[in-house]
């Protein structure tokens, strides 16, 4: 009868936790407002304009020509799967990466300059972000959306590969500040609760998600100081995905399946946990997919540099 009791009071707590967590995600998915799109308004436009003139933070690093391990090792990293197999080394020609994150403010820049409407997330002021947002990294962005700015200035998206080595070097580090285990103090990553810059608007609670600025956690660099390759959002990249590509792409400049249905992301999010951080970790989404997990950075080959977005954007 004990026995019995046990085993009754263990499956109702199973279905419990199973229930809060199907719940928890409900919710995260509910106020991911990324189906609304609000409008500007003559008063919010104006304000947009004069925000577009802000400085930003950007900038770029030289990722220098040569190999590196690419992929993972299932006796090193235990945590890897089929997608990341096998690790093989890959040579790169030399390219640049954004530093940072691309910003809400720098992207505003670019709607500004297009004519586009609002983000999602884009609420206040007629349809304008909050002030404290300006530097968050921007989300609610289509890969069609993130390819067209990074074009517009003067950039193209970076190659799964390229992504990959600038994220852990040529040491095959399974995170970009090393072996240590991912931690709350190098990465923002595993949160499931909502929250965001809400002091003056409690109600952001509902409808921001918890990112931060996209320069900090200093101790959580790449050896080539890009910033933030694990956690925040996770970022879009060039490649159509293929969970078999490791096992075929060539090991010199691999540009991804000439074709397919989903396009690769990497890095994971605020809302992941610690081996979606990884920096091998590797997964595709719809190309047309907005959410608010989900970014981008830009690159560049080295030869087609343009000048620095702070002075190649035309703002008015």
């Amino acid at each position: 009868m004990c026995a019995t009791r046990k085993m009754k009071k263990f499956v109702v707590m199973g279905l419990l936790v199973a229930w809060l967590v199907l719940v928890s995600g409900i919710i995260v998915w509910a106020f991911d407002v990324s189906d609304v799109r609000p409008e500007w308004t003559d008063e919010g436009k104006n304000l947009a304009l004069q925000r577009a003139k802000w400085p930003i933070k950007q900038k770029s690093v030289v990722i220098p020509s040569g190999w590196f391990t690419m992929g993972s090792n299932k006796k090193l990293d235990r945590k890897a799967y089929r997608p990341e197999l096998p690790q093989r080394q890959v040579y790169l020609d030399a390219f640049e990466i954004d530093v940072y994150e691309v910003t809400a403010l720098e992207y505003l820049r670019f709607v500004v300059d297009t004519e586009r409407p609002p983000l999602p997330d884009w609420k206040y002021d007629g349809g304008n972000f909050q002030e404290s947002m300006a530097h968050h990294p921007v989300m609610h962005v289509s890969w069609y959306e993130a390819d067209a700015y990074c074009r517009w200035a003067g950039k193209r998206l970076p190659t799964e590969a390229e992504w990959e080595k600038a994220a852990r070097g040529t040491d095959a580090r399974i995170y970009p500040w090393g072996n240590t285990p991912a931690g709350l103090s190098r990465a923002n990553f595993g949160r499931t609760g909502i929250s965001g810059p809400v002091r003056d608007r409690p109600e952001r609670l509902l409808l921001y998600p918890p990112i931060i600025s996209v320069d900090k956690y200093e101790n959580g660099i790449s050896p080539y100081n890009v910033w933030q390759m694990a956690g925040n959002v996770a970022e879009w990249v060039k490649d159509w995905y293929d969970p078999d590509y490791y096992q075929t792409g060539p090991d010199r400049n691999p540009q991804g399946p000439s074709t397919g249905t989903h396009r690769v992301f990497r890095g994971g999010g605020w809302i992941d946990s610690t081996p979606t951080v990884r920096t091998a970790q590797r997964n595709g989404k719809a190309p047309e997919t907005q959410a608010n997990w989900l970014g981008f950075r830009c690159a560049a080959d080295v030869t087609d540099v343009k000048n620095d977005v702070t002075h190649a954007i035309p703002i008015p």
